[in-house]
């Protein structure tokens, strides 16, 4: 019975889960602290900022952490389910819709005011985010200096170097504790197996049959365990991969499905299923719903797999100083692709001029709070 009742809770978070991680962190401590109490707010506060520094989607992380709590591992995995699969279902419809409204001459005028809200979105989050992790001068030059390098620098591979060079940039700042002779961590070591199987599986699997949903799969797979936070955080490098390699959308479709993704509730890394429906537009129906459903189940995969592995031991872990140290660069860092994102995003050549005021007018109602995200 206790099952039930949670998975509805976490289908309530789900329903009004709008925005970025900080504000599911508000979803959740309404709905499984404050008014069930399945864990504590201090819990709660330490599983929060344990996702932050793992790769992946940090909402999602954390809200299957605490399934992991409530129930162990089989109700981690159905808070998964419950948690992810309705935005993915609606983003993959999204996805095979909008081309039959185009193939069609159906009116999709409306849409042309999505593409300056996502923006609008993306320099928000990035100076909301700006104000609490640039706390100080070292913080600063590395979110500008993250910002700069990614700007001229387009490797996948330099994100997850930079973010792992913030933290390690910290800890020799503030020179915390290193001493970790006294604990006793048995992780999970299967899940890590399992973590880096389909890392080199899906790798293999793209390289010898170059199908389209291998590629989809290894990509997003790629995504989820190169990604810090949330899923603004993964917009550089979707639009990176999916509209400047492989062409499978442009960029004015990218920020349309970006800003669909907002008005929705769920988690934002079920964006994911819009671009793999686009990328499947020219195959068949079935093959178009599938590579939805594989882009968005991919994205997901590596996060929860560490969190199987990671749980386990984190009582242990809880008490490093170093992590909570490290995670003061990793934000910084991240706060810098952001903005750097912002900035590209605004000052595009292919973006008109009405577009940059349609931008300026509903980053003004974010800042504002005149107009909750949601209702935009």
């Amino acid at each position: 019975m206790q099952t039930t009742h949670f998975l509805l809770d976490v289908f309530i978070c789900s329903l009004g889960a709008y925005g970025g991680p900080e504000a599911h962190f508000g979803i959740f401590y309404s709905q499984l602290v404050n008014k069930k109490k399945y864990l504590s707010e201090e819990e709660l506060i330490e599983l929060n900022a344990l996702c932050s520094i793992l790769p992946g989607p940090t909402s999602t992380q954390t809200i299957c952490a605490i399934g992991y709590k409530v129930g162990g591992k089989l109700l981690a995995f159905l808070t998964l389910i419950v948690w992810a699969l309705p935005v993915i279902v609606l983003m993959t419809i999204l996805a095979i819709l909008f081309p039959y409204l185009e193939t069609h001459n159906l009116s999709i005028d409306f849409l042309r005011y999505l593409a300056p809200m996502a923006i609008a979105f993306v320099v928000f989050a990035g100076l909301n985010i700006s104000k609490k992790v640039l706390i100080n001068k070292p913080t600063i030059i590395l979110a500008i200096m993250s910002g700069i390098l990614t700007f001229f620098i387009h490797a996948t591979w330099l994100y997850p170097v930079l973010l792992l060079f913030g933290g390690f940039v910290m800890i020799k700042i503030e020179k915390p504790d290193l001493n970790i002779s006294d604990f006793h961590i048995k992780p999970s070591w299967t899940f890590l197996f399992l973590f880096i199987l389909f890392a080199v599986g899906s790798y293999l699997l793209m390289v010898f049959t170059g199908s389209l949903l291998s590629i989809l799969f290894y990509e997003f797979y790629k995504f989820g365990y190169l990604v810090f936070g949330g899923g603004q955080v993964v917009v550089p490098l979707m639009i990176s991969e999916f509209v400047e390699k492989y062409h499978f959308l442009s960029q004015q479709e990218f920020l349309i499905g970006y800003g669909l993704i907002q008005g929705l509730p769920g988690p934002m890394f079920g964006f994911s299923s819009f671009v793999g429906g686009l990328g499947a537009r020219d195959t068949s129906l079935f093959i178009q719903i599938l590579a939805g459903i594989i882009s968005g189940i991919s994205i997901f995969l590596p996060g929860v797999l560490l969190i199987y592995f990671i749980y386990p031991i984190w009582d242990e872990l809880r008490r490093i100083q170093a992590i909570k140290v490290a995670l003061k660069g990793i934000s910084a860092v991240a706060c810098g692709l952001l903005l750097k994102t912002a900035f590209m995003l605004i000052f595009t050549p292919l973006l008109p001029i009405t577009q940059i005021l349609f931008v300026l007018f509903f980053f003004v109602l974010l800042y504002t709070k005149k107009v909750p995200a949601p209702q935009l």
